[in-house]
């Protein structure tokens, strides 16, 4: 299709004349970065101008960058707890928003071991739509002939509740796909999914994959594109396969549904792909058998040309199995979003991982840096920190992204680590180089060292009776298995070894140290079978002495050395392993409902 010369954009020739607009889009927004967040900070700040929060900082309504800096406060979640547990509760004046609070969205965050509430509105759905319009033209510039073909993609939402005032409350996600938007959304041959809406939007987690896995295999040929949000959920779809091939292949040979399929949407929407194919599921039964799944994805699907999926951050540990399993095709990671807002875009979709970068729209909140080495100094109100703005900020430096957001969130700090590494125009480009204080993640959780500390102490009460204790610990994310999941080396003090702890006391430690885990853990572990059952390696006497004289002898200085509470060292795992005398999965899975009323425990 001939396009329009006069919509050309500098990223690179249009694949059509739609994504020429989208195109022109983000070069408008990133030429002009500085005067769109100085206009989008005066809306926030007009619309925003008879709520009870910032009336309180007495703005007088003024709507300038300099008068909102000297007397709004910067913020964590747990300044702002006590608005959002009202709102939670029912109270419906404009306590952070002019507009009406539409739904909460669910952090992967927590706050005293529960998800954090991000409080939203109705037209937040159509600004994260926008930035979601604005993927596919990039990556078209990158891989042509997308339109030929269709997207497996892993998507799923995930259960939702009610605060006790009645306002839903989940994730980010869930509320996308369920919203308008998503099921109305127009057709776009760049962008078509071979999962249909009614397998997304089923609530079981195993009929929803079985459904979207076998949809995926009788349009293999089709599939051009293969992903999932993270590159858990990814492995998570692969090693899924492996354990249900044989009644995916008889599905196909059969023209028949699982039994287990008892979804009546999914089961009404399955009449339009189930016919016997007894080609393709021989071809799959004798790919699936074999005991080398090494570019399993590619021998799938053959005209894969890329994954779409999120590996940086901590999704990074899981590239090496990635790469195994589809033969080290390109990852996109296309995309930069989190609950309180969507942020911004990889212009460059098919670099490296490790070169990832996200630009920032201005348009999508307002943005100011915390530079991260003042970030540790302590923020009070009485001495606001200097912060710095989205077009100032340092090629090179490090920051915590701090923002200001239509649905009212005033100066928040979201706790992610970014580093400048350029900018596109005049908007600066970062990569994520990790969550604030996130010790431990394997899918969507985030552990803390706190929790950790936590979570060992309320498991070793179980060794007292046997006059025994925990002498020192250390952790990882072992993700080596699918799914993956927390190993906790353990030395141990024993004083009786008459009366030491069974194996089934070990056990039992690891099931109580996964009770003391937050919310996000516990649902991965029941509800999404996306984290596996915690493991503890009882390590030799006198471990973590050689653990002390190895960093020693690296240079670290006896007088300043602590024990790392999380390890990735490969010789340090070496060691550790190599000292292992015992190892103890959890037996059971840890307590958690989705029933459970949200913001009750906010207080």
């Amino acid at each position: 299709m001939a396009v329009d010369s006069a919509l050309s954009s500098p990223l690179g020739p249009p694949a059509c004349e739609k994504d020429a607009k989208a195109l022109q889009f983000i070069e408008e927004m990133t030429r002009n970065a500085d005067s769109v967040q100085e206009k989008v900070l005066a809306e926030i700040l007009s619309r925003n101008a008879e709520t009870e929060y910032l009336k309180r900082y007495q703005l007088g309504g003024a709507t300038d960058r300099d008068t909102f800096k000297s007397k709004v406060p910067v913020v964590t979640y747990e300044d702002i707890q006590p608005e959002i547990q009202r709102i939670a509760n029912g109270d419906g004046s404009p306590i952070l928003s002019a507009h009406p609070i539409s739904e909460f969205l669910t952090s992967s965050g927590t706050s005293a071991g529960e998800r954090k509430l991000m409080p939203t509105i109705k037209e937040e759905l159509d600004r994260r739509q926008l930035l979601y319009s604005l993927l596919m033209p990039v990556m078209n510039l990158y891989v042509p002939g997308l339109d030929k073909g269709k997207a497996l993609s892993f998507l799923f939402v995930k259960s939702e509740t009610k605060t006790p005032g009645g306002l839903v409350a989940r994730p980010v996600l869930t509320s996308y796909y369920k919203s308008e938007q998503f099921k109305t959304r127009p057709y776009d041959p760049y962008n078509v999914y071979t999962s249909p809406d009614e397998a997304i939007l089923c609530a079981d987690s195993f009929q929803s994959m079985y459904t979207q896995m076998l949809c995926g295999l009788y349009e293999r040929q089709q599939v051009l594109r293969l992903g999932a949000v993270f590159a858990s959920g990814l492995l998570r779809a692969i090693r899924f396969l492996q354990l249900n091939w044989q009644q995916l292949a008889h599905d196909i040979r059969t023209g028949t549904l699982n039994p287990k399929i008892t979804d009546p949407s999914v089961k009404k929407c399955m009449t339009r792909f189930l016919k016997p194919d007894p080609e393709l599921a021989e071809f799959i039964a004798e790919e699936c058998s074999k005991d080398n799944w090494e570019g399993i994805i590619t021998r799938i699907w053959p005209k894969t040309k890329y994954l779409d999926v999120i590996v940086t951050g901590a999704m990074a540990q899981y590239i090496p199995t990635l790469d195994y399993y589809s033969g080290g095709l390109p990852k996109a990671c296309t995309m930069y979003a989190s609950s309180e807002c969507y942020f911004g875009l990889n212009l460059n979709p098919m670099t490296k991982p490790s070169e990832v970068s996200y630009t920032i729209m201005p348009n999508m909140a307002y943005f100011e840096f915390l530079p991260h080495d003042s970030s540790s100094t302590g923020l009070t109100r009485d001495s606001p920190p200097k912060l710095v703005d989205l077009a100032d900020v340092e090629v090179g430096k490090e920051y915590e992204l701090v923002i200001t957001t239509y649905a009212g969130l005033c100066r928040y700090r979201v706790g992610d680590i970014l580093r400048v590494t350029g900018f596109h125009n005049s908007a600066p480009q970062f990569h994520f180089v990790r969550r604030k204080n996130v010790l431990l993640s394997i899918d969507s959780d985030k552990t803390d060292e706190a929790e950790l500390q936590k979570a060992v102490e309320n498991a070793s009460k179980l060794l007292q009776n046997f006059n025994t204790s925990v002498v020192e610990y250390t952790s990882f994310a072992d993700t080596k298995t699918i799914p993956g999941h927390y190993v906790i080396y353990w030395e141990l003090l024993v004083k009786d070894p008459a009366n030491s702890p069974s194996d089934d006391v070990l056990n039992q430690c690891c099931l109580a140290m996964e009770e003391s885990l937050n919310s996000v853990y516990r649902q991965g572990r029941v509800a999404c079978d996306s984290i596996g059952p915690l493991e503890i390696r009882v390590v030799k006497s006198g471990t973590f002495e050689e653990l002390m004289d190895y960093a020693i002898s690296r240079g670290a200085s006896i007088n300043q050395y602590k024990v790392p509470r999380c390890v990735s060292f490969t010789p340090i795992m070496e060691l550790l392993d190599a000292r292992v005398v015992s190892a103890h999965f959890s037996p059971a899975l840890p307590h958690w409902t989705p029933e459970r009323k949200t913001a009750v425990s906010l207080r």
